[in-house]
């Protein structure tokens, strides 16, 4: 049965992440993006856009760090000295003419990073982070519909402002609970440390802020392993469904130089078939035939094996029943060496 659940799982969960990058059936409305120092979500946010532009879907990028718009873009809203509002505004309007003509186009939002606005001093006090995110899905007129997927970055190395209330949620509390799937990328040359650590019975090594090294901000980053080289990102997927069931899975995107912009075929493996990090077993073809090794000879040779086949024991006869009570005889042969006590036979 193995085998059997290891193909199901494979198929399944591959076609889930080709779902979620390629925005069919708009299969998770809100993706929340985990990056750090160690792994950026540049890579992620490249794959996002060049399926976009494969698909016909409409793109905008909601900037707040990157400073040009990248190639594959449609529509580039800078947040430079923006409300929160202004931004609203600004995507809506966009979004307007697209509606008219093409109602039910698909469109694809970016944010590429939401800690400069969650930790804006600017920003009103009143800003309520849920109604936010979902003014950019809800549909912009009652007459059109609207195939909205919003993807949201956070950096988790980045420090959180204190909360004004102890008693309120955390922004990447509320960004967790609202997202429909959470990306959590790790780097490859990490992943593969920490489980050659494992396999060790080893604690696994920590990199970037949770070394806790004074000094310390990006951990080290060895792509060499071996004679392979471990290049790609890691996607650790955790997705939320409708009906509450959850799906968690490790994947492994390799990196672009390895397929051209226009490649159709999936390109997203799972982590667990990558070579590097789970290498096939060695096996010998003859040692299943091997003997243990012993001072003594375990072998027979022709003549003893003919010898040990003639030999019959005595629970042989006991099976033939002769009669009652002769079950069970015991058959025994005297030999010269054996010493008879008449007085044991008499009693």
């Amino acid at each position: 049965m193995a085998p059997i659940n290891l193909s199901h799982r494979r198929t399944h969960n591959l076609l889930l992440i080709s779902k979620l990058l390629s925005l069919r059936d708009t299969a998770s409305p809100l993706t929340l993006v985990l990056d750090s120092l160690e792994q950026p979500a540049t890579p992620l946010l490249k794959e996002y856009i060049r399926r976009a532009k494969l698909s016909n879907v409409h793109v905008t990028l909601i900037a707040f760090e990157t400073l040009k718009q990248p190639d594959g873009v449609d529509v580039f809203v800078s947040t430079r000295r923006k409300s929160p509002t202004d931004i609203v505004k600004e995507v809506s309007a966009v979004y307007q003419p697209i509606a008219a003509s093409s109602p039910s186009r698909r469109r694809l939002i970016l944010i590429d990073s939401i800690n400069p606005l969650l930790n804006s001093k600017r920003v009103d006090p009143g800003f309520h982070l849920p109604s936010f995110l979902g003014s950019f899905i809800a549909p912009t007129s009652p007459s059109a519909k609207v195939d909205a997927s919003l993807v949201v970055i956070y950096h988790q190395d980045v420090p959180e402002l204190p909360q004004q209330s102890p008693y309120s949620p955390t922004p990447i509390s509320e960004l967790t609970y609202l997202a429909t799937s959470i990306i959590t990328l790790h780097s490859f040359s990490h992943v593969l440390a920490q489980k050659a650590a494992r396999d060790r019975s080893l604690a696994p090594p920590v990199f970037g802020l949770e070394e806790e090294q004074e000094g310390v901000l990006l951990g080290r980053l060895d792509r060499l392993v071996g004679t392979g080289k471990a290049e790609g990102i890691v996607i650790e997927l955790e997705h939320r469904r409708k009906s509450g069931r959850g799906v968690l899975e490790w994947y492994l995107l390799p990196p672009a130089s390895r397929y051209s912009p226009q490649h159709l075929k999936e390109i997203v493996t799972l982590l667990d078939d990558n070579v590097l990090y789970n290498p096939p077993m060695e096996q010998d073809p003859g040692a299943g035939d091997e003997e243990p090794t012993s001072t003594f000879e375990l072998g027979l040779t022709d003549r003893q094996r003919r010898e040990r086949e003639g030999v019959v024991l005595p629970y042989f006869d006991a099976q033939h029943n002769d009669g009652p009570g002769e079950g069970g005889r015991i058959l025994y042969d005297m030999g010269e060496e054996d010493d008879f006590d008449e007085e044991e036979d008499e009693i």
